[in-house]
């Protein structure tokens, strides 16, 4: 039986120490009874293509990547703002419209209400006259207890997944894979790699 494949999303990539953490997610995976699914290094020439051409080479192996896989595991952590990485979150989105497992996880209890408010709009938030809460610049903050955006939350719970929350100390919010091992954990079981705790 081949193992399942694992697309394991987040904003890794882009850290001074990305590549450590992004093998060390896929010896988790592996781990686990998972083929950590990705991008193949032949996709990567950016020979004779521009920017932007080799930008959108990039988007198509991810995409292909994508569609090649039976789960996704989701690095949710907060990364350069409020919520979640946009293209994390878009790869999130593209696996829940293919009926995928998905699974998510973020290194912080705050929910997204909380960031919103404390760290976007420094605690500058009223009930309007239209009984919405809204900030200064007249936006609504919603309020729905979740990790992050609606959408990100419900499309996972959607599907039968979970989206595990830590609390992890700053200087190893990006290194600390327990919560992702979490993940893995439980999908394990659903894939019948594992048995129930």
């Amino acid at each position: 039986m081949s193992r399942p494949r694992a697309y394991l999303a987040g904003p890794e990539v882009f850290l001074a120490d990305g590549a450590a953490i992004i093998a060390a997610k896929n010896d988790l995976a592996l781990s686990y009874g998972f083929l950590p699914n990705g991008i193949a290094e032949d996709e990567l020439d950016p020979a004779g293509l521009s920017l932007f051409e080799f930008g959108h080479r990039i988007s198509l192996a991810n995409e292909k990547a994508m569609r090649a896989s039976d789960l996704i595991v989701a690095n949710l952590t907060p990364f350069r703002g409020i919520s979640a990485d946009i293209g994390t979150a878009f790869e999130l989105g593209f696996m829940c419209a293919l009926g995928r497992a998905a699974y998510g996880y973020t290194n912080t209890v705050r929910p997204y209400f909380e960031r919103l408010r404390d760290d976007y709009y420094q605690g500058a938030i009223a009930k309007a006259a239209d009984g919405a809460t809204r900030g200064p610049d007249g936006m609504m903050v919603e309020d729905h207890g979740m990790a992050d955006n609606l959408m990100i939350d419900g499309g996972i719970e959607t599907l039968g997944g979970i989206l595990v929350r830590r609390q992890v100390e700053q200087d190893r919010v990006w290194s600390d894979l327990s919560a992702f091992e979490d993940c893995l954990r439980a999908a394990a079981v659903r894939f019948g790699l594992a048995s129930p705790a």
